[in-house]
């Protein structure tokens, strides 16, 4: 696939034309009919949905057709976008044919440092293909041509599944290092650590998968969205070693990546 400049869909303007879009035939084929009584089926809303897909066309139909039920809906085309924006997002909408990275990979990367839930929305339809979907950490998959009613239950049944899910911890303690995610400070005993936004991201993805080996690629497309040369993470952990003052808390497997120390 030709790879293409990352592009992030942020106009957030309904619609002007009250006609409904056209809808691909990947939505369009399996959309089931109305049911016999009359009764429309409910549809969620209120969600921050991020759709991962790079057929352009697709992506559009289906950012329009969750904003005309009510959520506030983002389109990216690349899986290194996807790494960067899901932490603003309550659900990912991830097709796995994304021209930079592997979409399982992508899947493997969110889950790893995420909660959110992810629905694998693609065209491979094998059960080969749910299995390793699933297996990589998907809430859901769904096979291409989907019912728009189909892809809007499942949203709310994972939705409602996540709801019930115990909040991701706001802090993080290990030995005499503290971690507070929501204001984003750090102590090391009780002295403020100044870092920044990058150095920030990259301590708190070790700090939280401790006696666990990040690899390098992992650390590049989760804190750079996969747009720096290896020795970007060298940099920012020499860095984040001198102002921890010392460096044993991060600790260096050579020919894999790093991972949180106890010095």
């Amino acid at each position: 696939m030709t790879q293409t400049s990352a592009q992030a869909l942020l106009d957030t303007r309904p619609p002007t034309a009250p006609a409904v879009p056209a809808v691909p035939r990947a939505v369009q084929e399996r959309e089931p009919a109305a049911t016999g009584n009359g009764a429309t089926v409910a549809m969620p809303s209120g969600r921050r949905v991020l759709v991962v897909d790079a057929d352009a066309a697709c992506a559009d139909s289906l950012v329009t057709q969750l904003r005309r039920h009510g959520h506030e809906a983002l389109g990216v085309r690349r899986g290194a976008d996807a790494l960067r924006a899901h932490e603003d997002a309550d659900l990912v909408l991830l097709d796995l044919e994304l021209p930079d990275l592997d979409g399982l990979e992508v899947c493997r990367t969110l889950r790893a440092v995420s909660r959110v839930p992810v629905i694998i929305v693609t065209a491979r339809a094998s059960e080969l293909d749910c299995v390793l979907g699933l297996q990589a950490g998907a809430d859901d998959y769904v096979a291409k041509p989907y019912g728009l009613r189909e892809l809007m239950a499942r949203i709310e049944a994972v939705m409602r599944r996540a709801e019930w899910q115990p909040a991701a911890a706001r802090e993080i303690r290990h030995g005499r290092l503290h971690i507070d995610v929501g204001s984003r400070e750090v102590l090391v005993g009780d002295e403020e650590v100044a870092l920044t936004r990058k150095e920030f991201d990259l301590l708190c993805l070790l700090a939280s998968h401790p006696g666990t080996v990040i690899a390098r690629k992992q650390l590049l497309q989760q804190v750079w969205g996969d747009s720096w040369s290896r020795r970007t993470v060298d940099t920012h952990v020499s860095s984040l070693r001198g102002k921890l003052g010392d460096s044993g808390w991060i600790v260096t497997v050579r020919g894999v990546g790093f991972m949180l120390g106890s010095p």
